[in-house]
């Protein structure tokens, strides 16, 4: 080795040294800076880069601390002109949920063929499946808009759900028995 370089080896070793002691004070001013702990210690170790990769070409500089804390504030003007042109990161994890949604093809088949099914009722049955269904509305207040005993609006209503259980092929579904 010569003498040449053992004293560039020395004056490296001196500088990460005396580096070493300014890394806490350009840590706050970064955490200041940005307000996010990952984003500072990413400031402040692309400061320390920087300014090692100038050091071999290095002039001497008399105060080191205002050179580095020079160096963040250049480091800081990178990161915000670069975030604003590729605009903010997003967690994947945070998003993955909203990426994709579930299928809605089956459902909309299923109400097109109970409508179609609806159409196919006889019209007091129509009318009373959609008053009780749709409408959420008493036996007894069918009963009175459509001008029928209670019975009759059960009876048709029964009727109604099973025509539309088998106009639908839906043979699984389970009868409810509703009583008001």
């Amino acid at each position: 080795m010569t003498e040449r370089s053992r004293r560039g080896d020395d004056a490296g070793q001196d500088l990460c040294e005396e580096m070493v002691v300014h890394v806490a004070g350009l840590r706050r001013y970064a955490m200041l800076l940005v307000g996010d702990p990952v984003d500072a210690d990413d400031i402040v170790q692309d400061t320390l880069m920087r300014v090692l990769a100038q050091a071999r070409g290095w002039r001497e500089v008399r105060e080191l601390k205002p050179y580095l804390f020079a160096t963040l504030h250049n480091v800081h003007i990178d990161y915000t002109r670069r975030r604003k042109r590729t605009g903010p990161s997003i967690d994947i994890d945070d998003v993955v949920s909203l990426l994709s949604s579930p299928a809605t093809q089956h459902k909309r088949l299923e109400l097109r063929d109970l409508a179609q099914a609806l159409t196919k009722l006889p019209l007091e049955q129509r009318e009373v499946v959609l008053l009780v269904g749709v409408e959420g509305m008493s036996y007894s207040e069918v009963a009175e808009a459509v001008d029928v005993p209670i019975g009759t609006v059960m009876s048709r209503l029964s009727r109604g759900r099973e025509a539309l259980r088998q106009l639908t092929d839906r043979k699984d579904a389970t009868k409810l028995r509703v009583v008001r």
